[in-house]
């Protein structure tokens, strides 16, 4: 059981919200109801408790709102996995927890960052996102640049980390192995054996047929139209030492970006950004909120619905 800083915390309430094709999505709300609102969306493998960190710091003066995408967490599995239900998932999630006018900042880690790419069009998400942190996220070739395996980049590197990342195969117990492998593969050096205790237990609990079948969807990712449709001020953040998801996808997104509000590159640390530096990117997504969501860093109250 992971317990410290990456012990999930009590959320003030919860919900289980309905999305397209029969999901149901399960939802929680932390911190105060009038507080400036964040929306935090996992990614592939991982649930809530992976924001465990940044929901502890941010929930005493935000209202952080996260959600296990379908098929991780407690949100139960559904036969439909596409870049389309990642985005009629969020909507739900926003419809569910933002009332009509409400803004928020709304944060997408690895595939949660493409769920956000996913839903940049969707009017919904226009009309709640008052601005985006893209952290360790890519937006197409994702498995021909992966780095996991230490080849030269082509044909081959791509086969080779195709089989590996879309195994079927279980995980399995968390053992000294597995945690030497996924630190590997996922993580920098520098993390420490309680970051890496945190991620092996949270990855290790996502059910093999939900693994699998996304990882079929990010193998064929191509959502480099949606990374132009963002067009209120986002930021970017990645690991230099990212193998899954190098800096390369970064930097094609801060190009790509119609408004890049800043790349904020964390030295040594891997594709688990939020876990290996949770100071810093709680740190970004407060000054992300106090300059593009409450403005000068002040808690505005949450509008009211017509006849609430």
């Amino acid at each position: 059981m992971t317990t410290g800083a990456y012990a999930p915390p009590a959320p003030a309430r919860e919900l289980t919200v309905p999305s397209t094709d029969d999901a149901r999505l399960h939802v929680e709300v932390h911190g105060p109801e009038d507080a400036p609102a964040v929306v935090l969306s996992h990614g592939w493998t991982c649930s809530t408790a992976f924001w465990a960190a940044q929901i502890r710091e941010l929930a005493g003066d935000h209202r952080v709102i996260v959600y296990d995408q379908r098929g991780h967490g407690r949100s139960p599995a559904s036969p439909v996995c596409t870049t389309r239900a990642l985005a009629d998932d969020l909507e739900a999630v926003l419809a569910a927890t933002l009332v009509d006018g409400e803004q928020a900042l709304l944060v997408g880690h690895s595939m949660g960052g493409m769920t956000v790419m996913a839903a940049a069009e969707r009017p919904r998400f226009r009309a709640h996102a008052a601005a985006v942190l893209l952290a360790s996220t890519g937006s197409s070739r994702l498995v021909a640049e992966a780095r996991v395996l230490p080849l030269r980049e082509g044909p081959l590197r791509t086969r080779l980390s195709a089989g590996i990342l879309g195994s079927r195969a279980p995980l399995g117990p968390v053992t000294p192995l597995a945690r030497r492998i996924l630190k590997y593969g996922t993580m920098g050096a520098r993390s420490t054996p309680e970051m890496v205790e945190a991620c092996a237990r949270i990855v290790h609990g996502c059910p093999t047929g939900a693994r699998y079948a996304w990882s079929q969807v990010l193998a064929s990712l191509d959502l480099d139209h949606g990374v132009r449709r963002l067009d209120m001020p986002t930021a970017v953040l990645h690991g230099t030492a990212d193998r899954l998801l190098p800096p390369v996808h970064a930097h094609a997104l801060v190009a790509e970006l119609p408004r890049c509000a800043g790349l904020t590159e964390l030295s040594g640390a891997g594709h688990m950004t939020p876990v290996e530096e949770p100071e810093r990117v709680t740190g970004r997504i407060r000054e992300l909120v106090s300059t593009y969501v409450t403005g000068a860093g002040e808690s505005a109250p949450r509008p009211v619905k017509e006849g609430a």
